[in-house]
């Protein structure tokens, strides 16, 4: 039996309706996988798309390094985190963290729609 990929949701308040259209694009994609999210996404893609979002934390107040202590487990094999560049974060190191735990792990992270689509463009596939 193969191993179901485990996807991180994530998204900026200014960028969460984006992924929740992105979402709802790759829904039959998705739910061909374990998913995880920051608490807030977890609750909307849950509520809105009825998706099996396991939430883990919010974002501002940790979750970004809950997430990256999941990769360092080994527990993450893909991130789709869509950041609003255009507001400052306050958690911003927390952010930049992040993003390194997954590059220094070879951990694939979608920032954009573009990147997330090809992040499920074969969720079976190994990395």
């Amino acid at each position: 039996m193969e191993k179901k990929l485990t996807i991180a949701l994530v998204a900026h308040d200014g960028r969460k309706n984006d992924l929740m259209e992105w979402a709802k694009t790759n829904y039959d994609r998705l739910m061909n996988c374990n998913l995880i999210g920051t608490s807030h996404t977890a609750k909307l893609l849950n509520n809105v798309l009825e998706l099996n979002v396991e939430p883990f934390g919010h974002g501002p107040s940790g979750g970004d390094i809950l997430l990256a202590a999941k990769i360092l487990t080994g527990d993450v094999d893909r991130i789709v985190f869509f950041i609003d560049v255009q507001t400052p974060q306050g958690h911003e190191h927390d952010i930049q963290s992040l993003i390194r735990t997954a590059v220094i792990n070879n951990i694939p992270i979608a920032l954009n729609r573009a990147t997330g689509d090809l992040i499920l463009s074969d969720e079976k596939k190994e990395l």
